[in-house]
C-alpha cells in the first residue's frame, strides 16, 4: 500500500549507495520553464528532487542542496529542480504547504518561492497560519498570496497532483527522492536524505560524463 511504503520510506530512507535506474526513473517529466529551478536553468547537470515540507529527513536534505547549489553550482554547471510530493498519508498539513508555496511561487516568482521553502524547512513544523508572515517575508506583497491561496484548488492544485503522481510514476514511494539528470545518461536515484560529500561525489561524476 501506498500509506505504508511512504510511512517506511520516511523513516529509514538512508542508504548509502545511489542507483542507476533505466526503468521507471526514465519517466521523469522533463524539466521546463515551469519548473521550480535553483540556478542556471540551462546547466548541464539536473538535480530533481521530489519534496514534502513536513519531512524532517527533507530538511536536512534542503540545506544539503543548497550547499550544492553554492558550491558545485557556482559556474553554471549544476542547478536544483524542486518538485512537490505532500505524503498526505501521513503529514496531514503536507498539501496545504504544498500549496502556500505554490501560490507564493505565482504570485511572486522563483526567488521568493525559494525563500518561502527554505522558510518552511526552518519553521519546521509550520502552523498554517503563519504562511501569511511566511509569504510576505519571502517578498509576497498585498493580498495576492491570500487571493492564490483560498482557491487553491483553481490555481495550484493540479501542478501538485502532477507532481505527486510524477514521483509515483518513477517509483518514489517516500520523500526526499531526487534523481541526478544529465543528457546521454541514465537517471541516478538517491532514494533519501543524501550528505553533502555523496551527493557532490555523485554530482561531480556527473559532470564528468
Amino acid at each position: 500500500m501506498i500509506i505504508a511504503g511512504a510511512v517506511y520510506l520516511s523513516i529509514v530512507q538512508k542508504r548509502s549507495q545511489a542507483t542507476i535506474d533505466t526503468g521507471n526513473a526514465a519517466l521523469v517529466r522533463p524539466v521546463s520553464v515551469n519548473d521550480h529551478i535553483l540556478g542556471n536553468p540551462a546547466a548541464s547537470v539536473l538535480i530533481v528532487e521530489y519534496t514534502d515540507f513536513d519531512c524532517e529527513f527533507c530538511k536536512s536534505f534542503d540545506e544539503t542542496l543548497r550547499q550544492i547549489i553554492a558550491n558545485e553550482g557556482a559556474d553554471g554547471r549544476v542547478s536544483w529542480v524542486l518538485r512537490e510530493f505532500p505524503l498526505t498519508e501521513i503529514h496531514p498539513n503536507a498539501m496545504k504547504h504544498a500549496r502556500a508555496a505554490e501560490c507564493v511561487a505565482k504570485t511572486a516568482g522563483n526567488d521568493a518561492f525559494w525563500k518561502f521553502t527554505h522558510s518552511l524547512f526552518a519553521n519546521q513544523p509550520v502552523n498554517p497560519l503563519d504562511y501569511g508572515a511566511l509569504a510576505e517575508a519571502a517578498g509576497v506583497q498585498g493580498d495576492a498570496f491570500a487571493a492564490c491561496y483560498s482557491n487553491a484548488a483553481a490555481n495550484v492544485d493540479a501542478r501538485i497532483d502532477a507532481d505527486r503522481q510524477n514521483a509515483f510514476a518513477i517509483g518514489a514511494r517516500g520523500t526526499p527522492y531526487s534523481l541526478i539528470l544529465v543528457a546521454g545518461a541514465a537517471p541516478v536515484v538517491m532514494d533519501g536524505a543524501y550528505s553533502y560529500d555523496a551527493v557532490k561525489s555523485l554530482v561531480d561524476q556527473a559532470l564528468a560524463h
